[in-house]
């Protein structure tokens, strides 16, 4: 099968030269008139990472998706849950699995579960009853500082009744999206030290936000104590930062460190539209990100952008052993 021959959530293929082909391993979809996501609406996140998102607070479907993706062949995309409503967790993945049927994406499902709550071993087996569901993503509670940390407060990674819920996931076959600030990514190593079949995959490039010197070099130690766990992998994703303009050379440095602490073997692309799209196009930023992995071989830059996903997230891509670069 030629590569123009593959399907794509376009229905047709990019001829251009400079279209990347790839696998979106986390992104997003909304739909606000039918459906709630209390931060979207009247619950606004006062600490949202990149300052102010009114401009999230909008329908966000598939249609959406391949209108800001139609510069690239994206052969499948895994949608990560989206802050639904939690009194009605299983609803989105619910909405999801019809919505796929539909308009043929998302692929997979990262779903959610709270780990430390009553009703935790219910929901994560109904989240197992989805076959598209491949992981959950549940956020602990963190900081918003170094200094502010609360080791064993309920909730946190330290809270026997989180890690009692987090003892099921291997039960179910499920990874684990971990998204912490990277102050937390020492004792996320810990955690998943005792669950070493349970697969990990880290978002958004373990969020690198503070670019001083003194930053960036707390933020490489705590991304080489993670990476020292061979079953966590990396989403390179969202280098956004809050209230400031989109950089290609300070996250190029971001993007090729990291990937040097994990080694491209363990890293996959991931896009994080429609959020990361407050800061930069869809097309500049997967342009952006295969001008910085020029230095890799092709083989190298087909795992990063396709293979590593596929694998980690179980997807059936018919076709793609003829997969050319």
């Amino acid at each position: 099968m030629s590569p123009n021959r593959l399907p794509t959530i376009h229905g047709h293929w990019n001829e251009s030269p400079d279209a990347v082909t790839l696998v979106d391993a986390h992104h997003h979809v909304w739909d606000l008139d039918r459906n709630d996501y209390p931060w979207l609406r009247d619950h606004p996140e006062p600490n949202f990472f990149l300052g102010n998102y009114d401009g999230l607070k909008r329908n966000y479907l598939p249609e959406q998706y391949r209108a800001d993706a139609s510069a690239h062949n994206v052969l499948a995309t895994v949608h990560c849950e989206a802050e639904w409503d939690r009194k009605d967790q299983v609803g989105e993945t619910r909405w999801l699995t019809q919505l796929s049927a539909d308009q043929g994406m998302p692929a997979a499902i990262v779903a959610h579960a709270w780990f430390h709550t009553d009703n935790s071993e219910e929901v994560l087996a109904r989240q197992a009853q989805f076959p598209m569901v491949r992981g959950i993503r549940s956020k602990p509670v963190t900081s918003l500082s170094p200094d502010t940390m609360t080791p064993g407060a309920p909730g946190t990674m330290q809270d026997p009744r989180w890690l009692e819920g987090y003892s099921r996931l291997e039960r179910h076959g499920f990874s684990w999206d971990l998204r912490v600030p990277f102050w937390h990514l020492p004792e996320a190593a810990e955690v998943v030290a005792m669950f070493p079949r349970t697969p990990v995959v880290l978002n958004h490039t373990g969020f690198p936000w503070d670019r001083s010197e003194p930053g960036l070099a707390a933020w490489r130690r705590a991304m080489e104590v993670i990476a020292r766990q061979p079953h966590v992998h990396l989403k390179v994703s969202e280098f956004g930062l809050k209230d400031q303009a989109w950089n290609y050379e300070s996250n190029r440095r971001i993007v090729l460190e990291a990937v040097s602490i994990f080694g491209i073997e363990r890293c996959m692309f991931a896009s994080n539209f429609p959020v990361s799209g407050l800061r930069v196009s869809y097309d500049e930023l997967v342009r952006s990100v295969a001008r910085m992995l020029e230095p890799f071989s092709a083989a190298e830059r087909r795992a990063f952008f396709v293979d590593n996903a596929v694998r980690f997230y179980r997807l059936d891509l018919p076709g793609l052993a003829a997969l050319t670069d």
